[in-house]
């Protein structure tokens, strides 16, 4: 079976994850698509493909023998899709050989175009997977599920020598909770790779350093008749907080290395405000100097308005996975820049604007950079997937194999 099949089927699975988390998994819809990759893996011969209580899937393939002591190489990959799209009832809908022009999704009126994601035309002649305009189409990230499976499967029927190999599937990536309750030691493996979004041939060692930051701001209500040099307005320190921030340094005016200050969502009254952000930067001192400019706009606002008017916490979610890649295992990105070339595919080696399971994995002692899986314009209803580039994804990842078994 070739991979894009097994994404048809996987897209229908709805498996958003929760902002709202509790534990693992922040939904129980994700284990629908754990049970089934279980039963998958089962019937492919994986005697013990497992799911976890917290919905993490496992299973392994044993060395071939005479190849016990090569490395023990894993791949990874993500069940959940974002929680702020629509991810349920998804109709993904196949584009045969794609003219390069504007492609309708289905009666929402909205429009792929090239207009707007210039990187379609690279995808001229070739077959697409598309929304139907109203919902996520999931390739974000089972594109790399169904790649991981069409792996296990070629491995399985054919024979190729190989050392031992892991694979797994993690719930709540998208909400930066994916390798809180991974078993690296039951995993198993010396080094790994997930596959998560991005064109064939993208090569991921660089991410984000990544914090989430609150601000509560606890205003005073009275009548607006007696309010004068009473009245604190919530709402508005929370506007002169967001303004005290430098406007140049968000996601909508930064690329590249450059960091940023991302408004994520905010509410209020009078009595009481909150403004939530992410922060970003790949450089480590940067991103410290991000967290104490939070830090001193939160003394400032409790030296002007009084204390308790403001109150800041600062949750980090991840680090940059440089520190663990660069160092002592760039043989990762040395092989995978190989087993590209070897598939007829141009590496890409681009720093990542987010972050992947792999960035935390690497830092619980898996080095693990991400490769891409044909996925582009992930996140919302003009999300497409490239069938051409998930077969070329599968044959990196067989290099990949291959090469740790010489």
């Amino acid at each position: 079976m070739r991979a894009y099949e097994r994404f048809i089927t996987y897209a229908k699975i709805h498996t958003a994850s929760s902002e709202d988390f509790v534990r693992n998994p922040s939904t129980e819809r994700q284990f629908d698509l754990a049970r089934l990759l279980v039963k998958e893996l089962k019937d492919l011969g994986v005697s013990d493909a497992r799911m976890t209580d917290s919905c993490y899937v496992y299973g392994s393939l044993p060395a071939t023998p005479g190849y016990e002591n090569k490395p023990k190489l894993g791949f990874i990959a993500h069940m959940d899709t974002i929680p702020d799209f629509s991810g349920e009832n998804v109709k993904p809908t196949l584009v045969h050989d794609y003219d390069g022009g504007d492609v309708p999704l289905g009666a929402s009126g909205r429009v792929l175009s090239p207009r707007d994601f210039p990187s379609l035309l690279e995808l001229k002649g070739k077959t697409l997977i598309t929304t139907d305009g109203t919902t996520v189409l999931g390739g974000d990230d089972k594109a790399g599920v169904a790649e991981i499976m069409t792996l296990v499967e070629t491995l399985q029927n054919e024979p190729i020598p190989h050392g031992f190999i892991g694979v797994a599937f993690t719930p709540d990536e998208e909400i930066g909770h994916g390798p809180d309750g991974f078993d690296v030691a039951g995993f198993g493996c010396d080094f790994g790779y997930t596959l998560d979004g991005g064109k064939a041939g993208e090569i991921e060692f660089e991410n984000f350093n990544a914090a989430a930051a609150k601000f509560t701001v606890n205003g005073r209500n009275v009548h607006p008749g007696a309010a004068k040099n009473i009245m604190i307005n919530a709402q508005l320190v929370a506007m002169e907080i967001n303004a005290l921030l430098p406007g140049a340094e968000r996601p909508e005016h930064t690329a590249g290395y450059e960091g940023f200050f991302h408004l994520t969502d905010m509410s209020g009254t009078v009595e009481q405000a909150t403004l939530s952000y992410i922060v970003r930067d790949h450089s480590a001192p940067r991103f410290e100097s991000r967290k104490a400019t939070l830090k001193q706009i939160e003394s400032f606002i409790n030296e002007k308005y009084g204390p308790g008017t403001c109150a800041l916490t600062i949750r980090d979610q991840y680090r940059n996975m440089v520190e663990k890649i660069r160092p002592d295992n760039y043989h990762l990105i040395e092989n995978a820049i190989a087993a590209c070339e070897k598939a007829g595919v141009k590496p890409l080696i681009q720093p990542i604007r987010g972050g992947t399971d792999g960035a935390t994995l690497s830092f619980m002692g898996l080095p693990c950079p991400n490769l891409g899986t044909g996925d582009f314009a992930c996140h919302g209803p003009f999300e497409h997937v490239c069938v051409e580039e998930m077969d070329q994804c599968v044959e990196v990842a067989l290099n990949l194999v291959k090469a740790y078994a010489r």
